[in-house]
């Protein structure tokens, strides 16, 4: 395999602190947010928010800006826009609470007909979704991840063991919470896509992590009488190229859906993005440290 980095010897159980405590002060925001999405305070989407969805095909293409001019001039508030102009379609995203549910789809269209007369358009759909019904997706979303964290868990402890699992497990949470937390801070809204994404970087964090605690592993068999802060070390420069190639190739592949993939799976991208990144890290600094700091001197590889 191609070898961007040969030969390295850095140091990384030995900045273990320095990690700590930023991972420390991203995860309390995670948690922060995970919180403020829990009491409905966070930027959400309708669908953990509640809201409507009306999708508009126009014979002629439309502006975006032009639309959203229109419905802010109608007195439309708090609304997102996504346009798929190859078919001059213009998705409509609006939150409100209950009692105003049922009147959103026809303020849109009164105010659309008026502004835009002479392009005619037709209602493709019309989603509604209240408040009570965001709630229950915001706790299956919260359940989803949280299964998805046990799952690793008793995955890892069982390829590995017990020890291995639980820094495999903080490690994954970690990187949601990261996400999350830059997310929140952005002011990004939070919605299904995003908790997709959440799934997916805890698959592509486990995945790294494993590479890792593979080759620790191996190496404790065979230099088991060595320190195992030193066997760490080495194990992760040694597979520190394979690592960095499998993200770049992660990262490129996400950037190229962030740049050209439209705007639909924009935020799911970017997620992947920070995802990879942050995932990468944690498997080197949150992962194996964790496991030395839980059983120093101890071999828990299987032999």
């Amino acid at each position: 395999m191609l070898e961007l980095i040969k030969n390295t010897k850095i140091d990384f159980m030995g900045k273990k602190k320095i990690a700590f405590i930023f991972s420390g002060i991203i995860s309390i925001i995670g948690i922060i947010a995970i919180i403020q999405i829990a009491t409905g305070k966070a930027n959400l989407g309708i669908d953990f928010a509640g809201g409507t969805s009306i999708q508009l095909k126009f014979e002629k293409p439309v502006v975006l800006h032009d639309v959203r001019k229109a419905l802010e001039d109608g007195g439309l508030k708090d609304f997102d826009l996504q346009d798929l102009p190859s078919v001059n379609k213009i998705l409509i995203r609006v939150k409100k609470t209950e009692q105003k549910l049922g009147q959103t789809s026809s303020e849109v269209t009164e105010i659309l007909t008026q502004k835009f007369s002479g392009n005619k358009y037709i209602v493709d759909s019309t989603t509604e979704i209240g408040p009570k019904v965001g709630g229950k997706l915001r706790a299956d979303a919260a359940m989803a991840i949280g299964v998805a964290v046990l799952g690793i868990l008793i995955y890892v402890a069982f390829r590995f063991k017990f020890n291995f699992g639980v820094g495999a497990t903080i490690a994954t949470f970690h990187d949601v919470l990261a996400v999350l937390s830059v997310f929140y801070l952005m002011g990004h809204e939070i919605n299904l896509i995003l908790v997709t994404a959440l799934l997916t970087i805890a698959g592509y964090s486990l995945t790294d992590t494993v590479v890792v605690f593979d080759r620790i592993r191996e190496n404790m068999k065979v230099r088991h009488k060595e320190p195992l802060e030193s066997i760490m070390n080495a194990s992760i420069n040694e597979v520190l190229s394979r690592t960095i190639i499998t993200s770049l190739t992660v990262l490129l592949t996400s950037a190229a859906l962030f740049f050209f993939g439209g705007e639909v799976i924009h935020d799911f991208a970017l997620a992947m993005i920070m995802g990879v990144v942050i995932g990468t890290y944690s498997s080197i600094f949150i992962a194996s440290p964790t496991v030395l700091l839980w059983g120093r001197k101890k071999a828990f590889a299987r032999r």
